[in-house]
């Protein structure tokens, strides 16, 4: 959905919007860790003031990621308000350094880019960290051959195991056993 500047100057009170959006493939093709998204919803408003108009709006979706340990699908409701400002073009020195700065966005074609903004917003708010309702219980950890994943607790409770065991004293623990 394109907002058209000329549209927005004309609301002096701002140019409301609610949008369903089907983005999947555009955001599938710049991010393959991206199984699904579903549910995009962009409610807000527009503003022009001063040469300047400032997007505002709730961004909600429901995203799909594998799982950063076990690469099961996780689904994800996400919901965060968005805040952008858009800038004509730079007609000054202190204008363009605006621009530079990244401050504000500068307005292409004429038009604001309600899809473009959304589907940035949505790739820089994919979490690193994703895992199943299990695995952020502390079970679900995997393992093969020789190796599993745990917990920093359990690595501890192992060193610890480890070190008593190698203890060049552990060979002498109970040699008075018997002499009382």
């Amino acid at each position: 959905m394109k907002l058209n500047i000329q549209e927005i100057r004309k609301q002096s009170e701002g140019l409301n919007f609610e949008q369903t959006l089907d983005l999947v493939d555009d955001l599938r093709a710049r991010n393959q860790e991206i199984l699904d998204v579903k549910d995009i919803l962009a409610v807000g408003k527009v503003q022009y003031e001063d040469r300047m108009y400032f997007l505002d709006y709730q961004l909600s979706y429901t995203i799909v990621l594998a799982s950063s340990r076990s690469m099961e699908p996780v689904e994800l409701v996400e919901s965060y308000p968005v805040t952008e400002v858009f800038m004509e073009g730079a007609t000054n020195h202190l204008n363009q350094e605006i621009l530079d700065d990244d401050l504000v966005l500068p307005i292409e074609n004429e038009a604001l880019d309600l899809a473009e903004s959304v589907s940035d917003n949505i790739l820089l708010n994919i979490p690193i960290k994703v895992l199943t309702a299990e695995e952020e219980a502390g079970q679900g950890f995997v393992s093969g051959n020789d190796w599993q994943i745990m917990t920093e607790e359990e690595y501890q409770a192992q060193q610890a195991v480890k070190k008593e065991e190698n203890s060049p004293f552990a060979g002498l623990q109970g040699l008075f056993d018997g002499d009382e």
